[in-house]
This record gives structure tokens, C-alpha cells and sequence, in this order.
């Protein structure tokens, strides 16, 4: 069952337990301590999808059993979702049971906030949104003091943005951010900060040029650059890239440079397989790359990217799945030994977690 209350008595025990598991499985790579950053035991989510349930002319908020989707669990609490999620929550449902015309047909609602206490709601339908639903979620709009945007087939009603801004401080520097609905951005905020902080501090005493692949809105991207030179990012998603040019400039970095090309095309633009137009105002061969930051799909590398990783001095692998990176590794160990270990438990109360290491060549 998705998870909506928990017993926060019960997480150190339940850490400890993904740490032991973890440490054996990397036993055959290192002999390091891992680093590891708890979270916090509760409101730790910065982001939540519910379905709604309608009955009897009421809208509930839902989640369900992967499978039995004909059986739903009512949703009366959200003990890991963010403090501001839990006070919208409420809100926002007697909103909806007030009005038929945000209540009908409505079947998800979306709630995207930030440790710097913005927030957006999306509220989802199997129906055309006409001026009636848009005057009703405009005084809904009003009454909550955050934006409200409609989807549903086809459709998307922005009334007035469809991002939140976080504000992340990162030691004695505060880093902006724009997340746009629908985009990926990392669902717990303060492990989100712990892993900036560990990958900053990895990279302190960094010569030589970046690269990062899978960089997002530029989520580490923007507070690594000091540390280097120059700094080359690619990501697939177009509206993360835009959201990473506009970050770009809102935190004032000069010597970074994104493009929009997916890790086998980035490889195969390295090894000059063919040329791609996206990087016609980039010169590859000007990069003195000492330092490769990869943050992959839970997936892993696939085989071309990870020959191609294992051909820079220093590997930054950052994983949402332990697994695939231990697939990984069993390639990346030919030409490189394992330097930090760390732990970031991202979704407590789960099997999940992530994991770093600091690979350099042997």
C-alpha cells in the first residue's frame, strides 16, 4: 500500500536496516563506512499524487494497492508529505465538495511545494475545462494563495504559472530554483540539500573542466560550478533544460553550458560518430575533463555510456537504484576504486534508497 501514515517511532530501526543491507551488497567494492544522511521522520515530502474517490456526491482523497485499483484506501492524513501539503490537503477538498464544478469528473489531485514554502495544486479531470471551472478555480486560487492549474485530455489551464520557486541554502550560499509541474525534481527536500552538500564537498578540491549527464534543471549542476573551471551538463528533457537555462541565470553562473542530448548521443558526439546540431556552438575538444557527475534513471548506465564514463579520472555516480549501480560497477571496478560511499535515504519506510560514490581510476 502507498504510503500515507507511518509510525515515526519506528525509523531509526528501519535505517539501520537499509544501511546494513546496503554496506554487504557494495562488500565486494569497498571496505569504506558509508556516509549516511537520515531523513526526516515525517514532512519530509515535498510533493503527492492522490487519486480522488467520489462517492455519494463526495470527493475523497485516495490511494490504492498497485493492482486494486477497485479498492481504494480513503486518505485522512499524510504524516510524509510536507507540512504545507498537509495544511492544502483539507483545503482544497472542501473547495471541491462545495463546488460541482470542480468536483465533477475531477479523478487526481497534485500538490508540488518547496522547503522555501511556495506551493502549486493540480487538479486533473475526464472533462473539458471551460470558463465555469476556471471561474470556480480562481476563487479557489484566491482562498489558498497559491496557484491552481487544471489538466485533462489534451488540455492545460494555467491561471497563473504552472512552476513553484525553492530556495535552497547550501551553507553560506542560497540557490534558486525553478520546478515545473510535471518535470522531475527530487521528492525530499532535506536529503535533496544533503546530497548538494555531499557532492560539493566531493568536489572541493576539483581541477579541470565538468561534465554531468542526466543534470536536470541543473539541481547539482549550478551549485558544482564553482569548484570547476568549465562545466558541459546534458539532459534529455526539454522543459527541464529551459528550466535549467532560466536557473542558470537567476543564480548568476557563468561558466556553465547545457545542452539537450541524451547520454548514448553524448557519446556518440565525444567520439565523433557523427555531429549534432544542438552542439554547433560547442567546442568538445576545449574541455579538459577531470570529473564526470552522473545521476541516471533507476536503469543505470547503459553499456556505451558506461564505457564512455570510464574513461575520466574521477566518476560522480549518484543512484535512485542501488541495484543497477552495482550492475555498473561491475565494469567501472576494471578502472577504478571506490573513494566516499554514501547513503541518502530519499523515501523513508520503503525498500528504496540512494546512493553515491566518488570513483577515481586505480
Amino acid at each position: 500500500m502507498a504510503i500515507h501514515s507511518v509510525n515515526t517511532d519506528d525509523y531509526t530501526r528501519q535505517l539501520q536496516q537499509k544501511v546494513e543491507r546496503l554496506r554487504e551488497a557494495y562488500r565486494d567494492y569497498t571496505d569504506l563506512e558509508p556516509e549516511v544522511f537520515p531523513s526526516p521522520a515525517s514532512h519530509y515530502r515535498l510533493r503527492a499524487e492522490f487519486k480522488i474517490w467520489q462517492e455519494q456526491g463526495r470527493a475523497h482523497y485516495a490511494m490504492y494497492r498497485q493492482g486494486e485499483y477497485k479498492k481504494p484506501f480513503i486518505i485522512e492524513e499524510f504524516t510524509v508529505g510536507s507540512e504545507l501539503i498537509n495544511r492544502l490537503m483539507p483545503q482544497v477538498l472542501e473547495a471541491v465538495n462545495a463546488s460541482e464544478v470542480l468536483r465533477k469528473r475531477l479523478f487526481s489531485a497534485e500538490f508540488l511545494t518547496t522547503l522555501g514554502g511556495d506551493a502549486l495544486v493540480t487538479l486533473i479531470y475526464h472533462k473539458k475545462l471551460d470558463e465555469d471551472w476556471e471561474s470556480a478555480a480562481r476563487a479557489l486560487q484566491e482562498k489558498l494563495g497559491f496557484p491552481v492549474l487544471g489538466r485533462s485530455r489534451k488540455q492545460k489551464v494555467v491561471l497563473e504559472r504552472d512552476y513553484v520557486a525553492e530556495r535552497l541554502q547550501i551553507g553560506d550560499k542560497t540557490y534558486q530554483y525553478k520546478q515545473v509541474e510535471g518535470s522531475f525534481t527530487q521528492p525530499n527536500g532535506e536529503i535533496c540539500r544533503a546530497m548538494i552538500r555531499w557532492a560539493r564537498d566531493v568536489c572541493k578540491d576539483s581541477q579541470g573542466d565538468l561534465l554531468e549527464l542526466y543534470c536536470g534543471n541543473g539541481n547539482f549542476t549550478i551549485p558544482l560550478c564553482e569548484h570547476f573551471d568549465k562545466v558541459l551538463a546534458t539532459e534529455i528533457s526539454k522543459v527541464s533544460v529551459n528550466s535549467a537555462q532560466e536557473n542558470i541565470r537567476a543564480n548568476g553562473v557563468d561558466n556553465l553550458d547545457i545542452v539537450r542530448l541524451s547520454s548514448e548521443e553524448f557519446t556518440q558526439a565525444i567520439d565523433k560518430v557523427r555531429p549534432f546540431r544542438r552542439l554547433r556552438d560547442i567546442d568538445l575538444d576545449s574541455y579538459d575533463f577531470s570529473t564526470v557527475l552522473v545521476d541516471p534513471p533507476r536503469a543505470g548506465l547503459d553499456a556505451d555510456t558506461c564505457a564512455m564514463v570510464a574513461r575520466f579520472p574521477r566518476i560522480l555516480y549518484i543512484s535512485c537504484n542501488p541495484e543497477t549501480q552495482l550492475e555498473n560497477l561491475v565494469e567501472l571496478s576494471k578502472t577504478h576504486r571506490v573513494e566516499r560511499f554514501a547513503i541518502f535515504d530519499q523515501f523513508p519506510y520503503t525498500d528504496h534508497t540512494e546512493s553515491g560514490l566518488l570513483l577515481t581510476r586505480k
